[in-house]
């Protein structure tokens, strides 16, 4: 699913209303119905409603549905933002529309005196402004949002929250708190990003029957990975195939008190589907893994407790992941930069692997393709500081097609920057993954997918989706709080088989 901008959003408007064809108002009058049956089918009608309105376009959708709640029996009140203009021509339609409904109370706000208190069982429509805001609040409209959100009623946003920007940072600005944003269509690039969470309260996105032959011929800049994308990278089995076909991958990790770290990637690895998997670990990890995980091949470091050298037959693997449990001990780092010198197909880095790059520089020599996966701050010591999150994502890009690499940054909906410049935002995942060993796991999907033939965009796409998609389904069955990282693994081949079915 393509995530547009705010001119792309309006483009599709406009051209539904060219070619479906069909009125600018009657397109409104869609929306405002979309939103009043979310309303309807979620229970709502119990509440009085306060709306408050601006005079664009997204003051008209909640004009309609104020009209919309009146013709219901619903007690409904409108509060306009007055600065001595007319509104646009949809919402000056819908005003006079409203005007015939005399149980609707219509009130216009020209100064801080005409802010009223709001009782706890009022649900707040906010309808101020839509997608087409380009810069923050100030004056009284702004001390109109601190208002609300100083209520206790519950908010729900049409199309964003007012006062958010729908494809820059919006961080420091005053922004309406939604418990609810119902959007149209599609995502927006602001709706992705963590800065944001506290403001969208839970997303819905309503389909208002935009027409959709306008997307082929849109070059979006960020896509969501969904269940159709990921149907047109998984590849089902031959039933003639045998574990040769299906890659020899190596993990290297694992160090005195950070063997969890191995074992976790290593069993993660084997449920995406390897062929064959080695772990190259310090030595004092050997009983450990080979207990832990029978089906994985051992191969040990002649040290300890950390990893020193490289085994010189690194060339017969078709994947390499490097970095959960490794430590950053200065003989390791040493160690991870010959590897990288010698291995030239691409390599999945991550955790201390990620903290050896920072520390050692070695990163302009990474094989091309490889994917990186840090999380904010590990990305923060390998590029340099963000001031937000979408300063971050743009880094994100500028580096990976830099370095001729994949960097997955890792969040709630984990970004992908592909070396051709494009960002996937996943759909799937839950706070229940922020959990010890959740990265490591993932390092073994990704590994094991890349061992297997997937390129290494559609290892990442399918890799990171998996991996959320598994996380929701330990979610269900074990609760998002009782969540651990081997959960993920254990309901790896649950995954699967949605994606197969």
């Amino acid at each position: 699913m393509k995530i547009l901008n705010a001119e792309q959003i309006r483009a599709w408007d406009q051209y539904t209303i060219q070619h479906e064809p069909i009125t600018s108002i009657d397109l409104m009058e869609r929306a405002a119905l979309k939103c009043f049956e979310w309303l309807e089918d979620n229970h709502w009608f119990v509440y009085s409603f306060s709306i408050f309105c601006g005079k664009g376009n997204n003051g008209g959708d909640g004009l309609a549905i104020a009209r919309m709640l009146a013709e219901r029996g619903c007690a409904v009140s409108v509060n306009i933002l007055e600065f001595g203009h007319k509104g646009t021509d949809d919402f000056q339609v819908n005003l006079a529309k409203l005007h015939q409904f005399p149980s609707v109370t219509i009130q216009f706000i020209q100064d801080e005196t005409n802010f009223h208190s709001l009782p706890n069982e009022n649900v707040v429509i906010d309808a101020l402004f839509g997608s087409g805001l380009t810069r923050p609040l100030e004056g009284m409209t702004a001390k109109l949002v601190e208002h609300l959100n100083k209520s206790r009623c519950a908010i729900i946003s049409i199309d964003i929250p007012s006062g958010m920007s729908v494809d820059q940072s919006s961080k420091g600005n005053i922004i309406v708190k939604a418990n609810y944003t119902l959007s149209f269509q599609c995502f927006k690039p602001a709706f992705l990003v963590a800065e944001n969470s506290a403001f969208l309260g839970e997303v819905v996105i309503l389909d208002i029957g935009l027409l959709p032959e306008f997307l082929p011929g849109i070059e979006a800049r960020f896509e969501l990975i969904d269940r159709s994308l990921v149907n047109t990278i998984y590849k089902a089995r031959n039933p003639f195939a045998h574990k040769g076909n299906f890659g020899h991958a190596l993990l290297v990790g694992g160090s005195y008190g950070k063997l969890g770290a191995a074992v976790l990637s290593a069993k993660a690895c084997l449920r995406s589907g390897v062929g064959l998997l080695t772990c190259f670990i310090p030595k004092c990890g050997y009983d450990i893994l080979q207990t832990a995980i029978p089906e994985t091949m051992v191969l040990t470091d002649t040290n300890s407790s950390m990893i020193t050298n490289v085994d010189d037959d690194v060339l017969e693997y078709e994947a390499i992941g490097i970095g959960p449990g490794l430590g950053t001990a200065s003989e390791t780092r040493a160690a991870m930069k010959e590897l990288l010198s010698i291995y030239k197909k691409p390599i999945v880095i991550d955790a201390d692997g990620l903290n050896g790059l920072s520390m050692e520089k070695p990163i302009a020599t990474l094989p091309h393709f490889s994917i990186l996966t840090p999380h904010p701050k590990e990305f923060e010591r390998l590029f340099g500081e963000c001031t937000n999150d979408f300063e971050r994502i743009g880094k994100a890009v500028t580096n990976a097609k830099l370095l001729n690499c994949l960097i997955v940054l890792k969040g709630h909906h984990t970004c992908i920057a592909m070396p051709s410049g494009k960002c996937y935002f996943n759909s799937t995942g839950n706070a229940g993954m922020a959990t010890p060993g959740s990265g490591d796991v993932l390092t073994g999907i990704l590994t094991g997918l890349l061992a297997q033939g997937y390129s290494s965009e559609q290892a990442a796409v399918l890799g990171v989706y998996l991996h959320g998609l598994a996380g929701d389904i330990a979610a269900e069955e074990c609760s998002q709080e009782a969540m651990i990282a081997g959960d993920i693994v254990t309901y790896l081949g649950r995954a699967f088989k949605q994606i197969e079915a």
